[in-house]
Formats: structure tokens, sequence, C-alpha cells
């Protein structure tokens, strides 16, 4: 389970598809104590009740197999990348695991892990991504920035890649190092992105996970000419200093989430709520272009709230 820091969706949401809440019985600290209840209170012992009163296997879990996730939640994010102004969002979430194959909210898109079925003290991800992005696309509260112009929604494709290593310090718990390479194919920046991550994650019970990732991005000339650059004809309508922006990496930083099942148990599915807390900094040309140093800041915040529903 792979969760970048620059995720602006409830990704906290896409916790209870992981591994950690679905491990094997033999892993359960309480089977063992269920069965004994069950057998003395008379049903069998291999059969349990959900909360809706059906019926299935004991010890089984909703998340072993094939299941879908479906909700929706808010996003507080600055309103542009290096804004000093911030903007709340509504987003629609959806996760699911089909057929061994994953797939998983992200910034504004969705990442596809086509090795979702491994299992095992190592496994690993792979697979499509894709998401959008409208950096001043619309919605200006700086009439400065407004001035520049209106930028083109970009739509980019790429692939994403991953190896996680479970059960490092409980049964319950993985540290994960994944890598996003991605392309504009819409024709806006026509750029590239680079995107290595780290996270830890780990089960506090059977219904709550909690997750610390930590990220950093790298983008091409072209991506960072069509966002911090300031041409002399932006520079003339807004009042900004001209800037030449490059190539490098422009933001750093970390997000803090949490995911709970409120039945109390993520197995049996039902409801989730999932949240979280992110910083990141912007850095090189992303964080001295006029658009940030002179109109907005290079300290960024998110805040995260979500439901889904899960089946």
């Amino acid at each position: 389970m792979k969760c970048h820091f620059s995720s602006l969706v409830p990704f906290a949401l896409a916790l209870v598809g992981a591994p950690l809440a679905a491990q094997e019985t033999d892993d359960d600290p309480d089977q063992a104590a269920e069965v004994q209840s069950a057998e003395a209170a008379g049903p069998p012992a291999d059969v349990a009740t959900d909360r809706y009163g059906s019926q299935r296997p004991r010890g089984s879990s909703v998340l072993s197999g094939d299941w879908l996730a479906v909700g929706g939640g808010f996003v507080v994010a600055a309103n542009y990348s290096g804004s000093d102004e911030y903007r709340v969002l509504t987003v629609p979430v959806v996760a699911a695991n089909f057929k061994g194959i994953g797939i998983r909210p992200r910034a504004a898109g969705l990442s596809i892990n086509l090795l979702e079925g491994m299992r095992g003290d190592v496994t690993f991800s792979a697979g499509p991504i894709f998401r959008f992005r409208g950096d001043r696309t619309g919605n200006f509260k700086d009439e400065a920035v407004e001035a520049a112009g209106k930028l083109d929604t970009a739509f980019e494709l790429g692939l994403q890649t991953g190896v996680s290593f479970n059960r490092i310090f409980t049964r319950f718990d993985r540290i994960s190092a994944g890598l996003d390479v991605q392309f504009d194919v819409a024709g806006a920046h026509g750029g590239k992105i680079i995107d290595p991550g780290l996270s830890y994650s780990s089960a506090l019970s059977r219904g709550a996970v909690i997750s610390l990732s930590m990220g950093a991005q790298y983008v091409d000339g072209d991506f960072a000419d069509y966002y911090y650059s300031v041409t002399p004809e932006q520079s003339a309508a807004s009042g900004l200093p001209e800037f030449d922006a490059d190539s490098g990496w422009h933001k750093a930083g970390a997000t803090l989430a949490m995911g709970f099942d409120l039945s109390g148990d993520f197995r049996d599915g039902g409801v989730i709520l999932g949240g979280a807390i992110g910083y990141r900094r912007m850095l090189g040309d992303a964080a001295d272009t006029p658009f940030t140093s002179l109109r907005g800041d290079a300290d960024q915040f998110t805040a995260i709230f979500g439901m889904a529903y899960v089946f």
C-alpha cells in the first residue's frame, strides 16, 4: 500500500483495502477467543454472523477477495501549488480489488496495481496511473495571478511501481517504497513528473489503521516553465517580475492518515471514515517564482476527511 504526500483525495479511505485489515486468520490474535465464545454460545465455530445478520466463514474478510468502496469527502487545499489562499473541494472516492487487481484513489485521479493479489513478507506493486492537474485553471483569488492568465488542465498518464516489506515490527505493519513517473498527454505543460515516496502503515486494531508517508517530486523543464515561469507578456499584464524556471525538485512533504471502521472491524465491510493532514514545502524555482514568493507561500497544508461504504 503506497500513499504519496501529494494525494489531495481521502487516501486514508484506501487503507481499508490493505492486507493489514485482511490478515490470514493465523495472524489474528483474537481468533481463539472468538472461536471459544462461539462454541459456548452454540452456533458452529466455523460460522460467524456479521452486523447485518449475514453468515460468513469465521475469520474470513470482505477484504480478502473482491470488494468495492464508494464514497466522498472534503479536501482543504491551496488554491494552486504555491498559493497562500485555500479552498474546500468535494471529491468522490472509489477504491476496489477485483481478481487480484487493486484500484486506489490518487490526487485527482486513480492508480491501478496489477500485483495486488501478492502475499508474503515482501510484495510488489506495478501498474498504470492517471490524474488531472488543474493549477491556475480558474477560481482565482489573487488579481495578479489572474492577470497572468489562465492555464490549461493537464491530463497525466504514467506508471507506478513499488515494494512493500510486511510484518516489520508487528504482524500487522509494513514499510513501502514506490516511484511514480507521469507525462502530460493533453498538451498543457507537456512535461514529466517523477514522484518517489516512502510510507509506514500499521493496524492499530481491527478497526483502525494509520499511515505516515513522505515524498518529493521532481519536474522537468517543460513542467517548471509552464507553471512557474513569468513571461514578458505575463509580467506586463500582472506586474509580476519576469522569471525563468528550470527543472528540479519542486516540492517535498509528509502526510499522516488514519482510517476507522464504524463497527470496529474492517473485515465485515460497511461504513468507514478516513482523515489526513499533510504538509508540503515548495522547493527550488517552485519556491522562488513570483507566483509563490510574492503572491503565495512556500509552506502548503492540506486537510482531508471522507466517508465510504465497503462491500
